[in-house]
């Protein structure tokens, strides 16, 4: 997750010309996005430096998100509490944010909307999946998310977010298990340093 801070107001973004039919999907994605409630999966994170890290997400709408990276990787990154806690373990470092300052913000509401103030700026849909890029319509200079998504059955695959800095990570789930019952626990934020 990429963690940045608001600037000045940017041009609004163009929306993607969308026609009946791609309405029609983008409508199916957000009701499938609302239906998800609890997910609990491994990933592959892969940098723009060609960088590659494996671990662990978990999320609960609203707001809560934990992701935790394999060793030797030393981050944790816990959203909760309308806070991203973005810690380094080798510099015993934290970093914090508001969730509503990162791109993937909307991910975390507890009503998606892929309209209004989010802008579809572009919709593709192969035979085998459907993507969506997604900005905040207010800040579309703070990045975008894409997300990819299979197709036959629906299911949420992939996001790469670009960042306000321009620095890509693509994120690929592994073994998605979603509606499952996480702890409470996972989603609590103590500081490392007392």
């Amino acid at each position: 997750m990429a963690l940045a801070a608001r600037g000045a107001r940017a041009a609004p973004p163009r929306a993607a010309p969308l026609n009946e039919k791609d309405y029609q999907e983008v409508l199916r994605v957000q009701a499938y996005l609302n239906g998800i409630r609890t997910l609990q999966s491994r990933f592959e994170q892969v940098a723009q430096d060609g960088g590659v890290a494996n671990g662990t997400i978990y999320l609960e709408r609203p707001g809560r998100m934990r992701i935790v990276y394999d060793a030797p990787s030393p981050i944790l990154i816990v959203a909760t509490e309308g806070q991203v806690y973005y810690y380094d373990r080798n510099l015993q470092q934290v970093t914090r944010t508001t969730v509503d300052a990162t791109p993937a913000w909307f991910l975390l509401r507890d009503q998606i909307k892929l309209g209004g103030d989010v802008t579809l700026t572009r919709f593709s849909h192969s035979a085998d999946a459907i993507r969506l890029t997604l900005v905040e319509t207010a800040n579309p200079d703070l990045g975008q998310v894409t997300l990819v998504l299979s197709d036959q059955p629906l299911e949420l695959r992939q996001w790469t977010v670009l960042d306000a800095q321009k620095k890509q990570v693509t994120v690929t789930l592994a073994d998605p298990h979603y509606g499952v019952l996480l702890d409470p626990r996972l989603f609590y934020w103590t500081d490392p340093h007392g």
